[in-house]
């Protein structure tokens, strides 16, 4: 069935009705950044939650306003800072570009959210489906949103036949979630079909049986819940290798910060092992002195990210008295208070399996 076929025939009102009964009584209602919808912390739940499930998201959210409750705060805090309390929620470029926003908001909008979508596009970090949902959750206004739970349940409302991904598809899907959105209870609404995706029509085994807006989904009609929608085409992923040389002492490590852009950019990693080397070769005295190190060996440890493979074959360089000398470019972290530096979470992997070793 076509797109206009289907809205032709989709019952719209009743749509609406049906959703958001749903919503009212098993629809999410306790989200720390619910109670009030403000925009600052509406902005701050939705950049966590691209790419990243509620319940994981839930505590990084609380640590995070309890550290900067302002948008005043955040601006005034150290990249690194920020960093540090965005350690381990992963694809870090989110972190920054909050960062960067809230001094924009300062500076160019007087410390208030702008209230059209157009402009909030402008801001880093906030697409057209983020903008979306922080124009109807915050300021109750309509606007289409289109992430992934969203896009999971607009495609098998129309049985769409091809992965949701394409260009034609989003533009299919943007154009029908424009097209369904209410005028009247606007953020509700766009909660309901957040949650509905969320907790009903889940990616696998999604719960028909319960599902509010069974009767207008055609890929149900057609018994295509399991094939619909379709996944994204399976792509050869690069693998790189890289060595860590972990140098640690009874309580620290000696990491190097990362430059700002790049992979993982801005977070305190272990040195590779050519920048190990040459440490070695120019401060060995200083740091071995006291007592020659042991080395080991851990198993290769494979980290997944988007669009490759990293295997990491870490080297443990452990000393068994802290030195009281710091070479230049890297500095000495404390190994059992990770939440004092912006880390990647292979590095506090590899410090637990350390740590549980000795």
């Amino acid at each position: 069935m076509l797109l206009h076929e289907h809205l032709k025939a989709l019952d719209v009102l009743t749509f609406h009705t049906q959703l958001l009964d749903w919503y009212t009584h098993s629809g999410r209602h306790t989200l720390p950044w619910q109670h009030p919808p403000l925009p600052y912390t509406t902005w701050i739940s939705e950049i966590m939650c691209q790419q990243t499930q509620v319940a994981t998201v839930i505590p990084y959210f609380n640590r995070f306003i309890q550290a900067f409750p302002t948008l005043e705060d955040l601006a005034a805090s150290s990249e690194a800072t920020v960093l540090s309390y965005w350690s381990g929620l992963g694809y870090y470029a989110r972190a920054r570009n909050l960062h960067r926003t809230a001094k924009i908001l300062l500076t160019q909008f007087n410390g208030h959210f702008p209230e059209d979508l157009e402009t909030l596009q402008t801001l880093p970090g906030i697409g057209r489906s983020t903008a979306g949902a922080i124009y109807t959750l915050a300021f109750n206004r309509p606007a289409p949103i289109l992430d992934g739970n969203v896009k999971r349940v607009l495609a098998r409302l129309i049985d769409l036949k091809s992965w949701p991904g394409l260009p034609e598809n989003l533009k299919t899907l943007w154009a029908l979630s424009e097209r369904l959105v209410p005028t009247q209870r606007v953020n509700e609404y766009t909660q309901a079909m957040m949650d509905l995706g969320a907790l009903i029509c889940t990616r696998k085994q999604p719960l028909c049986s319960v599902c509010p807006i069974q009767s207008h989904c055609q890929a149900y009609a057609q018994a295509h819940t399991q094939i619909c929608p379709v996944p994204r085409p399976k792509r050869i992923q690069p693998i790189r290798y890289n060595t860590w040389v972990l140098i640690i002492s009874p309580t620290h490590i000696l990491l190097k910060q990362n430059p700002s852009k790049g992979l993982w950019g801005g977070l305190w990693c272990p040195p590779s092992i050519e920048a190990a080397m040459d440490c070695f070769a120019q401060h060995h005295v200083h740091l071995f002195k006291k007592t020659p190190p042991t080395v080991s060996n851990l198993r290769i440890f494979k980290h997944t990210f988007t669009h490759f493979k990293l295997y990491i074959t870490p080297i443990v360089i452990d000393l068994s008295q802290h030195p009281d000398f710091t070479p230049n470019g890297l500095q000495w972290q404390p190994r059992h208070h990770l939440d004092h530096f912006a880390h990647p979470s292979p590095l506090a992997q590899l410090i637990q399996r350390i740590n549980r070793s000795i």
